[in-house]
């Protein structure tokens, strides 16, 4: 029996001008069904985010940010959510929406550790 397990993951991306099209990679969200996992790390580089808007809005990108991390965390931190499954919460975030904090498409890949998984998608495609 393998050790590896199906997750998903998505990219958080900070879009801070929606008609303009551009973006940041500001955080990942990772789900592994087989481990009952759903976790989101987050990074945002100030610097290239003011690059594109120098009018953004930081506190409230932290703000969006955090409140993915709450989610995935559960408990009070997630508010409405937090009666949901691991599963029903990754769906949720990673639903399209048009807001400053967006989430990329999902892919799927193979973790023996979802929480180190998302920790290297974090250094890889964020960081």
């Amino acid at each position: 029996m393998s050790d590896r397990h199906v997750f998903e993951y998505a990219l958080l991306r900070v879009v801070p001008r929606v008609e303009r099209g551009e973006r940041v990679n500001a955080g990942v969200l990772v789900y592994c069904r087989a481990k009952s996992y759903v976790g989101a790390l987050t990074h945002l580089d100030e610097t290239r985010l003011l690059a594109l808007d120098p009018h953004a809005d930081l506190p409230g990108v932290r703000a969006a940010l955090r409140a993915v991390e709450g989610v995935c965390a559960g408990g009070d931190a997630a508010g409405q959510a937090a009666g949901d499954d691991p599963g029903r919460r990754f769906r949720w975030l990673v639903a399209p929406r048009s807001t400053v904090v967006q989430p990329g498409p999902v892919h799927t890949g193979l973790t023996a550790d979802p929480a180190a998984e998302t920790e290297r998608l974090l250094d890889l495609l964020v960081r």
